[in-house]
């Protein structure tokens, strides 16, 4: 399971660090630091640099090199205007994601059956799916989801 959730991290990584660099550069270490506010959360530059290093050749972002009085100089990471698109456009699919995760609550005995207007909405076994047609209805009669046991 572990490696599951490292995934799914790994993932939507490219997500935030596309809508932190939205607002302002950073350097990898104050971008962790950004990323995990106040949060237990923890993030190693192990699991940043390769994600800053892909994003910089598929020219999402881009870095400029500056002088550090604390060090050497440090690369600073920003959006280009490809980036700022591309951060949208996935912000936006990911909030569709999180509405279709959120909204799959089933129960035990529940089924999830999409519509013809292709929306999920649960059923118990001994009643008929909300939103569903007639059509549907009797579909799941015959095929024993909408009727209760008889014994």
């Amino acid at each position: 399971m572990d490696n599951k959730i490292k995934q799914l991290r790994k993932g939507i990584f490219e997500l935030i660090i596309l809508g932190v660099l939205q607002d302002e550069s950073h350097y990898g270490y104050s971008l962790i630091k950004e990323i995990i506010g106040d949060t237990d959360f923890s993030i190693n530059e192990g699991t940043i640099y390769p994600i800053l290093s892909r994003l910089t050749r598929e020219g999402l972002i881009r870095y400029d090199w500056v002088e550090s009085p604390q060090g050497p100089p440090r690369k600073y990471y920003h959006l280009t205007q490809e980036g700022k698109v591309t951060f949208e456009t996935l912000k936006k699919e990911f909030d569709n994601l999180v509405t279709l995760v959120n909204g799959i609550q089933s129960k035990p005995g529940e089924t999830i059956k999409k519509t013809p207007e292709k929306k999920i909405v649960m059923a118990h076994s001994d009643r008929p799916l909300k939103n569903s047609t007639k059509e549907e209805q009797n579909e799941n009669q015959l095929s024993g989801t909408g009727r209760k046991d008889s014994k």
